[in-house]
């Protein structure tokens, strides 16, 4: 099946999850493979993000990443939690579904992700935003930020 993510089949759409979710958590040996049990793969790669939230050293601790040096905690609730929140989307445009993402997480998501604008459209990241009509909702001018086009809009 494929995916608003034109280089991905569902399959590749939830192993990409499933494998930020070990980026993050800092464990760059551990991969999703298609061949197994997906289910379990974002279980425990979400679950291990969460025991490092749950830890006050982990979640304090300083990281690197595209987005300079911040906590962990942070590159959670910013980068991982947009990244899953449009994958969330793709998925269910992909399967057929229609979805109503969480209003505060988009907003917070928008926020952060605004100012970053060009500096997150390159090959690998975001696609080239479209500009929404001033009367969209806030779930399709988050898709329009992310390159996306909501079915309602």
């Amino acid at each position: 099946m494929t995916t608003p993510c034109s280089d991905w089949d569902v399959c590749a759409l939830v192993c990409h999850v499933i494998n930020t979710h070990w980026r993050v958590e800092g464990n760059n040996e551990k991969q999703a493979d298609p061949k197994e049990d997906i289910p379990s793969q974002w279980i425990e790669a979400s679950g291990a993000v969460q025991a490092a939230l749950g830890d006050p050293i982990r979640s304090s601790a300083t990281v690197s990443g595209i987005f300079g040096e911040q906590p962990f905690s942070s590159l959670v609730s910013r980068l991982l939690c947009a990244d899953t929140l449009y994958h969330t989307w793709d998925l269910a445009k992909a399967i057929g579904q229609h979805v109503e993402l969480d209003e505060e997480a988009m907003a917070y998501a928008l926020e952060f992700l605004t100012p970053l604008d060009e500096a997150i459209r390159i090959p690998g990241g975001f696609a080239p935003k479209i500009i929404s009509k001033l009367d969209a909702d806030l779930q399709t001018r988050f898709l329009n930020f992310g390159g996306r086009s909501d079915w309602r809009s």
